[in-house]
């Protein structure tokens, strides 16, 4: 805190004893430092060239003494410690500033420590920095005579430059001090004789040096100085104290005689210069205020000179520049003291008596850019300060609708205010209005005053049925006396008392526009519509609830910008405005402003569909439409860009909306536009305001960046190019990638330079540093996305092509690492660099040439520093992990092994001592390594093993041992599971689970020093781990620790999606995008985010947990259960987090499958969370119809899985649970009856693996239930018929399609696509199919004919229960389910099933017995089983049956001897060669069999238990 107590005097001028002399330090190199540094202290001299050549010399050793002996070079390295001692004496200055800028914020995590260094400075702080501002601005310059020939002109200029930035800093410390310390009067005194006698700035003593570039520095510094003087006298303190009526409390009271004089004094020399002017205003006011009985002369004189000067012009003007340049926090601070100094002018005087009303307007709009002042002034008293403005603006309204938007817009900061915006507009009570003449509808008094309506009056000239204004009859209107028309007009204004909304007013006058808009009154009716967009753009960025009350208002936008760009010269403010308000409308409804918009021609369009790539990029058949006419006619020749900048931002805010894919195929000629015509040309426009051609291009990258960071589901499917693949095309292989290269190739000095000249915490320095990074990250995404070819894209080419001297690109973006201002933008660099060192065939180390060994030096410098930005060190140790196994060149440099009696040692600039000490477990107290880059360094370190680099690791291993790592990691609580594995060579996986579980524990108690990514990579690490344990059958002794870690993790995890879900619910947006590409966080719901590999491992463990008692402790400690249920309940709902929710399901299946697990998840209330928010899974949003059954691989994650999960888990609880599960099952299959039974109907148009497997999911369930057939026929008797007929016809439909494998076949190829592999290619189609393709068709075939089998065998099982055993036959409350006849079933549905069904599934399964692999003929066996059941069953049913005719009867029985004798003969044959039986039914609920040992012969008669029965019931129907 002394050296910032000190300030600039910290630097000593040259001291008289011959320091140098006595030193080792070379003597000519510290005599031009002290020259070169204006007679600086020798040791300081060389304290500056030691941090010089430390920080930001560029080189290595050998190059400074090649320098040194150069004498341009050396020169030249002088000028630039001269820059590096500049840039020292600013910082000194910048962290006073940063300190007095956070020492109060309650939010600043260094708060504390602020505010007790600026107690220890407060004492002395003002009278030391004063002294060094009398100082700075009475510096003589420096010359040639007296400083060396290099002091040059520009050099001195230079010095000037730096003079003034000082003068500026240490007022601005000054001004922000007295912002929270009174100033005392002598004080005030001192400094308003400092200022003036130095001019405000103006008059320096080297003012002959002040050229134009100097001006907006000469200006700041008498903005503070007139900013000190105001705060000093405490004009907040007197306004209140002029409330309270205690005047004599203010510390300007007692001084009243002499001092107050002395200043009176001075104040009456000011005038001459527009600085003076809130000086001379706030004396004013305090000496009215003080003596209100002595309005001398004095008083009067200064306040005409005040309003001579224009003073509000000049408050406009001084919190305008602030606003744009330097600290937030000092122009918050300057407004809110130009608030009450404002606030107290208007409340004093009369408003007639303060000039011209636009101006005081214009000044308080400026003010009320501070964060609070808005909110402050809806709090305060209407009738006061600024009350009073707007008061009087209400007063014209809306024969002038300008003034009071814009007092109510500047007026709009949060949600709070912008309600109290729109209520204040929603109900005016007053209409004034402008007459030349009386009308002849209105009565008035005598005296003219007052005027009364006769007949009611229409205010707008608008048609029948459109939205007007209508002024009823008898409304008063009072003559406003004093107030003038516009110049030009003559008349009186009328102020009439008549309620009516603003709102309903500003739909009018743009519906008044649209009217005029090609007459000559178009310009007056822009001017008045104008304000009304931008107040209608704020308010709806604001709050957007209250878009749809402006509904109204906004639909008329999307006409009024059609007609509005369709003329000739068109008003290009106005369209600004109204882009700009659709810009806020499609930040939350993109789909709908885009369907409005793309039909006014506005946008670029295409007048032919788009086919292909080709086509595309030829931009063939597109219109530029309005937009472009206007940027070519109107905006290129004016060089003014406000609607270029509108359009940029809409249609990168139309592009992250995420629209479906045939609204983005309508962006594409908007995005061609962009990458055609503007990309790689807008550098060469012409431009009139500077910064505005960097704000363009960064705004055309960020467009791009949004679409190659859209997810693929959004993609358009066909031969027309999507969004992404058209912007990835255009980039590698046109001008686009090109102009995007010169972009990156713009370089750190370059860069430098614009943050010296421009200020480094905004402007257009910070622009183009976000231009830069923008430009890494759309190249490194376009390299990664881009379709793999063999030949090089000519943007990979002009990245990687050689230069001479270092002047190609690899060795621009490595030299990004000199930059210190944003460590993002050297982080971008590297991950680019990664990129291409994986990719590029190409060596970086070449490239580098010479500059090689600095760039490693600057690399390692940066990776070694205690204070450095942790993401560049693990960006920097990513890159030399990749270099290990792509840059061999690269990587030795980096290693800089040494060779000593034929042995490596590490040599100085070594990458390994870096990485070591990072790992060093005894640094980890001194300095505490984040696991991000610990995981790095081992990674790194992983990357040489595997590359064998024997020689690097002799050196690691020597140092510190794998064990030690080990502990570390798990001292460290790390995450870098990957490496643990990698060394798994020494140390088996049950080894690692003891310190894994002590990590998981830790994780609860540490969270916050945890990224989400360690968690992901711990967890999955354990489930690795708990899987190659339960393969080696050993014991988990941490079970119990560990389910109940986890089990917390799980229920954290879900209440934070439950939030975050409602919270992206009630928002309707998509997550921000990020430029990161190499590393990016886990994103909201992925396969690998925390919360669903916290559910995947818990349900290993649970696997694990044979018994289940382990788990029934844990829930009954954690209420896990309820939380993912309602996490699971929310997700269906709303159909997201499609990962967590299957693998949620997943661990309640696994649950299940134990009486006790079963018991707690029907108990938690599965069904509630589950059936009716299953709906919304296969049902559409909008119209609620059902999603069609997709033909595609059901293995990929998707909601129809979830719902098969549902139906597997309905089916597990009610196979354990029985009767205390029925009645929710017989809920579930209530709600979802149309889902099941279209399920089972679609198996015979649709034989997609995905459709199969639903239905097979679906019998399942089906056959769990139909044990229970009493309670379903009891509640729902309609469904049970409903099933048993669609069970019939399945089974139908199963055994035509496993009869027919051609039929098969052909459906497969002509309907699906998918199952089958595709055809060969046009041009060989007259081969033959190759051996590969027909392995893999019958391999398909062979997977479709299982699953038909599967669902067969389940149909029948499910039969079996809805038919009658013997016992029941004479019951009717089994119905028939096959109708009486023999014939072949059709592939038809209007065929009723029959007993030909069942014979022809028999006959399918005998055939197939021979031809099918071992493990079908099990299912066969059973599906056989099942079908003689039922078809015994039924036959018995029929003969039975009083209604059935005789010889129907007797005709049953002749064609069951029949068949039966012939089906068991084969039967009996199959059995004798040994077959397999029917397997055991614990799988199906089948009759218990006993399966003889394969290959043995089976016994005949008495070995399978059905085929005795169909033999007694043959014998039977022979009788």
């Amino acid at each position: 805190w002394e050296r910032l107590l000190q300030g600039l005097s910290f630097y000593k001028p040259p001291s008289k004893t011959n320091w140098i002399e006595t030193s080792g330090v070379d003597k000519y190199l510290c005599v031009c430092v002290c020259f070169s540094c204006q007679g600086l202290d020798e040791q300081q001299s060389v304290q500056i060239l030691q941090c010089y050549l430390q920080e930001d010399y560029r080189g290595t050793r050998n190059t400074l003494k090649a320098v040194l002996q150069d004498e341009r070079q050396s020169q030249a390295l002088l000028l630039k410690i001269a820059d590096y001692y500049y840039e020292e004496r600013l910082c000194v200055l910048r962290c006073v500033l940063h300190l007095l800028t956070y020492f109060q914020d309650e939010r600043h995590p260094y708060r504390a420590e602020y505010s007790n260094c600026v107690s220890k400075l407060e004492k002395d702080l003002v009278s030391n920095y004063r002294r060094q501002f009398e100082s700075v601005s009475k510096s003589e310059a420096p010359t040639w005579e007296t400083h060396g020939n290099l002091m040059t002109e520009r050099q001195v200029s230079h010095w000037f430059v730096q003079c003034l930035k000082e003068q500026a800093l240490l007022l601005e410390i000054l001004f922000l001090y007295y912002a929270y310390f009174e100033m005392p009067p002598n004080d005030l005194s001192t400094f308003t004789r400092l200022f003036k006698e130095q001019g405000f700035g103006q008059r320096q003593t080297n003012r002959h040096l002040v050229d134009k570039s100097m001006d907006a520095l000469v200006e700041r510094i008498g903005y503070f100085s007139s900013l000190i003087l105001v705060e000093g006298m405490d004009i907040d303190f007197l306004h209140k104290c002029a409330l309270e009526d205690r005047t004599e409390q203010h510390q300007f009271y007692d001084q009243q005689e002499d001092i107050c004089k002395e200043v009176d004094q001075m104040l009456l020399t000011f005038g001459d210069i527009s600085h003076h002017g809130p000086v001379l205003l706030a004396w004013v006011l305090l000496r009215h205020t003080l003596r209100p009985e002595e309005v001398s002369s004095v008083i009067r004189r200064l306040g005409h000179t005040t309003l001579q000067l224009g003073v509000f012009q000049y408050l406009t003007n001084m919190l305008q520049a602030l606003g744009n340049t330097g600290n937030n926090c000092t122009a918050s601070t300057a407004r809110m003291c130009i608030y009450g100094l404002l606030s107290f002018v208007i409340t004093s005087f009369e408003e007639e008596t303060l000039g011209s009303q636009q101006h005081l307007i214009n000044a308080a709009c400026e003010v009320l850019a501070a964060p609070s002042l808005a909110e402050l002034f809806w709090e305060s008293n209407p009738n006061m300060g600024l009350g009073v403005i707007l008061d009087s603006t209400v007063g014209l309204f809306p024969y002038k609708t300008g003034p009071l938007l814009q007092l109510l817009t500047a007026l709009l900061s949060d949600k709070s205010t912008a309600k109290k915006v729109y209520t204040f507009l929603d109900k005016m009570s007053f209409y004034t209005e402008a007459y030349k003449h009386k009308p002849n509808d209105v009565i008035s008094r005598e005296d003219g005053t007052l005027w009364r309506r006769q007949t009611p009056k229409l205010l707008y000239p608008l048609g029948v049925g459109q939205t007007n204004l209508q002024m009823p009859q008898g409304c008063f209107g009072q003559v406003c006396e004093g107030k003038q028309l516009s110049v030009g007009e003559q008349g009186f204004l009328v102020r009439w008392e008549y309620s009516y909304s603003s709102w309903t007013l500003f739909t009018c006058e743009i519906e008044m526009l649209l009217h005029v808009v090609s007459t000559a009154d178009v310009l007056a009716h822009c001017e008045r519509v104008k304000p009304i967009l931008d107040l209608v753009h704020k308010i709806i960025s604001t709050d957007w609830t209250v878009s749809d009350c402006l509904l109204p208002l906004t639909s008329r936008i999307y006409m009024l910008l059609q007609r509005l760009t369709s003329f000739i010269n068109p008003p290009v403010n106005v369209i600004t405005s109204c882009v700009n308000c659709l810009i806020a409308l499609a930040a939350r409804q993109p789909g709908k402003v885009w369907s409005s918009l793309h039909h006014t021609g506005f946008l670029p369009f295409a007048s032919t569909p788009l086919t292909n790539m080709a086509q595309t990029i030829s931009a063939e058949g597109m219109k530029a439409g309005n937009y472009g006419n206007l940027l070519v006619l109107i905006e290129q020749p004016r060089g003014e860009y406000s609607v270029t900048i509108a359009f940029l931002r809409l249609v990168t805010t139309l592009v992250k909306g995420q629209l479906g894919s045939t609204q983005s195929r309508g962006l594409i000629p908007c995005v061609l536009l962009v990458l055609k015509e503007m990309l790689p040309a807008y550098h060469k426009w012409r431009y009139n305001t500077y910064g505005v051609r960097e704000r363009i291009g960064c705004l055309i990258l960020e467009l791009v960046h949004a679409i190659l960071n859209l997810s693929q589901e959004g993609e358009s499917e066909g031969s027309a190019p999507s969004l992404q693949s058209l912007s990835i095309y255009s980039l590698a292989n046109t001008e686009a990638g090109q102009a995007v290269v010169n972009i990156m190739g713009v370089g750190v000095d370059t860069i430098n330079m614009v943050l010296t000249a421009h200020g480094g915490s905004e402007g257009p320095g910070q622009v183009l540093i976000q231009t830069v990074k923008l430009a890494f990250s759309v190249t490194n995404n376009v390299i990664r996305l881009k379709p793999q070819s063999d030949t090089a894209s000519p943007l990979e080419q002009a990245l990687t092509q050689h230069g001479g001297h270092g002047n190609n690109l690899i060795a621009v973006l490595a030299k990004y690492i000199y930059h210190k201002h944003d460590p993002a933008l050297p982080r971008l660099a590297i991950q680019l660099l990664k990129r291409l060192a994986m990719v590029a065939p190409m060596s970086v180390y070449a490239c580098l040439g010479s500059d090689a060994a600095a760039i490693r030096d600057a690399f390692l410098t940066r990776l070694q520093s205690r204070t450095e930005d942790m993401r560049i060190k693990v960006t920097i140790l990513e890159f030399l992990t990749v270099a290990v196994e792509t840059q061999p060149g690269l990587i030795e440099l980096f290693l800089n092994l040494e060779t000593k009696a034929k042995e490596f040692s590490l040599g100085e600039w070594s990458c390994l001592s870096v990485v070591l000490e990072l790992l060093d477990s005894k640094q980890q107290g001194k300095y505490w390594c984040p696991p991000l880059l610990h995981r790095a360094a081992l990674a790194f370190l992983h990357a040489l093993w595997q590359d064998r680099r024997d020689s690097a690791l002799s050196g690691v291993l020597n140092v510190s041992s794998v064990y030690i790592i080990l502990k570390t990691l798990q001292r460290s609580m790390l995450s870098n599971i990957a490496d643990v594995v990698c060394v798994s060579v020494l140390v088996s996986a049950p080894a690692l689970l003891p310190p894994l579980s002590l990590m998981m524990e830790s994780v609860l108690h540490a969270e916050q020093q945890l990224t989400d990514r360690t968690k992901a990579k711990l967890l999955s690490a354990l489930i690795l781990a708990l899987q190659i344990q339960g393969l080696n059958g050993g014991e988990i002794t941490q079970l119990p620790q560990l389910l109940l870690c986890v089990c917390e993790m799980v229920q954290d995890e879900a209440l934070t999606l439950i939030d975050r879900t409602r919270h992206t619910i009630q928002r309707g947006d998509v997550q921000e995008d990020s430029m990161e590409t190499d590393s990016p966080h886990i994103q909201k719901d992925q396969q690998d985010s925390v919360c669903v590999l916290a559910l995947h491992l818990s349900k290993e463990l649970c696997r694990a947990d044979e018994d289940g008692e382990q788990w029934l402790q844990v829930v009954r400690k954690l209420p896990v259960l309820p939380s993912v249920l309602s996490a699971l309940e929310l997700s269906l709902r709303s159909k997201q987090n499609l990962y967590f929710t299957e693998a949620a399901l997943h661990l309640l299946l696994t649950l299940a499958r134990t009486p006790q697990g079963a018991a707690a998840v029907a108990g938690a209330g599965v069904i509630q969370s589950i059936c009716l928010p299953l709906l919304s899974v296969y049902e559409g949003p909008a119209n609620g119809a059902t999603q069609a059954f997709m033909r595609k691989s059901q293995d990929a994650p998707s909601w129809m899985g979830v719902y098969r999960l549902s139906l597997s888990l309905m089916e597990s609880l009610l196979k354990t649970l029985r009767y205390n599960f029925i009645n929710e099952a017989l809920d579930f299959v209530g709600v979802h009856q149309e889902r099941i039974l279209q399920c089972l109907n679609a198996v015979r148009t649709v034989q997609s693996l995905a459709c199969l497997d639903e239905a097979d999911h679906t019998v399942g369930f089906l056959l769990q239930l139909s044990n229970f057939c009493k309670e379903w026929h009891f509640h729902l008797p309609q469904l049970l018929r409903d099933v048993q007929v669609n069970l019939c016809y399945l089974c139908q439909t199963c055994t035509y399609l496993l009869h027919s494998k051609k039929m098969l076949h052909h459906y497969l190829q002509a309907k699906n696509g998918e199952g089958l592999p595709p055809g060969p290619h046009p041009q060989h189609a007259v081969q033959p199919a190759s051996k590969e393709q027909e392995e893999a068709e019958s391999k398909a075939l062979q997977a479709v004919q299982c699953s038909l089998l599967k669902i067969l065998s389940k149909t029948l099982a499910t039969l079996q229960h809805f038919t009658p055993d013997c016992c029941q036959i004479l019951l009717d409350q089994y119905r028939t389910l096959f109708v009486l006849s023999f014939t072949t079933p059709a592939f038809d549905s209007d065929v009723a099933p029959s007993f030909g069904t069942l014979m022809a599934t028999i006959n399918v399964a005998l055939s197939m017995l021979g031809e099918v692999v071992q493990r079908f003929q099990s299912l066969l066996m059973f599906s056989m089983e099942n079908c003689f059941y039922v078809l015994i069953s039924q036959a018995v049913r029929c003969l039975k049956d009083p209604s059935v005719l005789p010889r129907d009867k007797q005709r049953l029985k002749q064609e069951l001897s029949s068949e039966l004798s012939t089906l068991l003969s084969t039967l009996f044959r199959f059995f004798r060669r040994g077959s397999p039986s029917s397997p055991a039914s614990g799988l199906l609920l089948s009759v218990q069999t006993k399966p003889p040992t394969p290959g043995s012969k089976a016994t005949p008669e008495g070995q399978e238990p059905f085929i005795q029965l169909v033999q007694a019931f043959v014998r039977h129907v022979q009788r």
